[in-house]
């Protein structure tokens, strides 16, 4: 057995104790006489909620919603229970939506059972909890022995190990030697300590060995290029797609639609469109006759494509009404419509006057 799978988890927990970032939904290692520490169990809710939110999400821009969304839902029943649109409206400008669609789903799920189970295997059956998420909530949560393994943690444990592999190839190599060196004792903050370590020490670019605790373990450290590993594959071009989005105003009031759950953004409120998410270049037709003028056009980036949006603006109070199922919502309270970040820029725009 690598002897390093026994060294590494005690200097890095010693680290933790040190160094352990203050985060709204983390439960702070406090160790007595280098015993266990001693403190009261993380909320399960909270930590999965985090983690949820986390995905492909900075720390930096979850805080804020955390933070809103414990305070209006601070149990899982109470999240459960709100309605759709108000957890959509909330999470708007987090991005994924998928996300806030299966936070509703296994909310209510959880709700229904009565609590989070504790297992990995059980968390793995609700819905939206993938492989990382459920061993997260099992190993922080509920205390159990589980690998858990994002970015972060990635990264850290192709740098110990030397895995030179190309990803994606790599994550099975890199599982494995997580596995060796994850403990029976502390799981939950063994992950956290390895997210930490990547999130502030071994950085994508110019890691910083020196204040590193496992330095004197790192493989790539001592081939003298760690900032080399892992090594990933060459980026793909983005697609570029273009659409309009439509500003039409009566009275003051701003016509917005719900978007189709099964598309881009699914189920969120928005501006009517030209139809650019299933066409994946819009016609540029407005939805009612009259006036319009170009306000400018606002460019967003999803995963996997790049958007440019021009918005047309319809002269104020002209006769016709937009078909299909939409609401006039206050311009001056627009900001509480929960806009995804797209059409808020498209909002903004329009409202600017171009």
């Amino acid at each position: 057995m690598d002897d390093r799978a026994g060294t590494i988890p005690e200097r890095l927990l010693g680290w933790y104790d040190a160094h352990a970032r203050r985060l709204p939904w983390r439960v702070m290692p406090g160790t007595v006489s280098g015993e266990e520490p001693a403190r009261s169990p993380p909320d399960p809710y909270r930590v999965w909620l985090s983690e949820v939110m986390l995905q492909q999400t900075t720390t930096a821009a979850v805080a804020p919603y955390f933070l809103k969304f414990t305070e209006r839902w601070p149990t899982v029943e109470a999240l459960a229970a709100a309605p759709e649109e108000d957890v959509m409206g909330a999470w708007a400008g987090l991005g994924y939506y998928s996300r806030a669609r299966n936070l509703i789903a296994c909310a209510r799920e959880v709700a229904a059972r009565g609590s989070f189970p504790e297992t990995e295997a059980d968390l793995r059956a609700l819905p939206g909890l993938g492989a990382y998420t459920a061993a997260a909530v099992a190993a922080i949560a509920f205390g159990q022995r589980a690998v858990v393994v994002d970015a972060n943690v990635e990264r850290v444990v192709a740098r110990l190990f030397a895995i030179a592999e190309p990803l994606p190839a790599a994550r099975k190599a890199i599982r494995e030697a997580a596995e060796r060196i994850t403990p029976e004792s502390r799981p939950g903050d063994f992950a956290q300590a390895m997210m930490d370590l990547g999130a502030t020490i071994c950085t994508p670019r110019d890691p910083k060995c020196l204040l590193c605790p496992v330095a004197a373990q790192c493989e790539a450290r001592a081939s003298g290029d760690p900032a080399s590993l892992p090594v990933k594959p060459a980026k793909k071009a983005r697609p570029q797609r273009r659409g309009t989005a439509f500003w039409i105003v009566r009275d003051g009031h701003v016509w917005l639609v719900r978007r189709d759950k099964r598309g881009t953004l699914g189920g969120m409120r928005a501006l009517p469109d030209d139809g650019w998410n299933a066409r994946g270049d819009g016609t540029g037709e407005p939805p009612l006759p009259g006036e319009w003028r170009t306000a400018g056009a606002v460019a967003h980036v999803f995963s996997h494509f790049a958007l440019t949006l021009e918005v047309r603006v319809r002269a104020g109070n002209q006769p016709g009404d937009p078909e299909g199922d939409g609401e006039w919502w206050p311009a001056e309270r627009l900001e509480e419509a929960g806009l995804p970040t797209l059409f808020a820029k498209a909002a903004r725009l329009a409202l600017a006057g171009g």
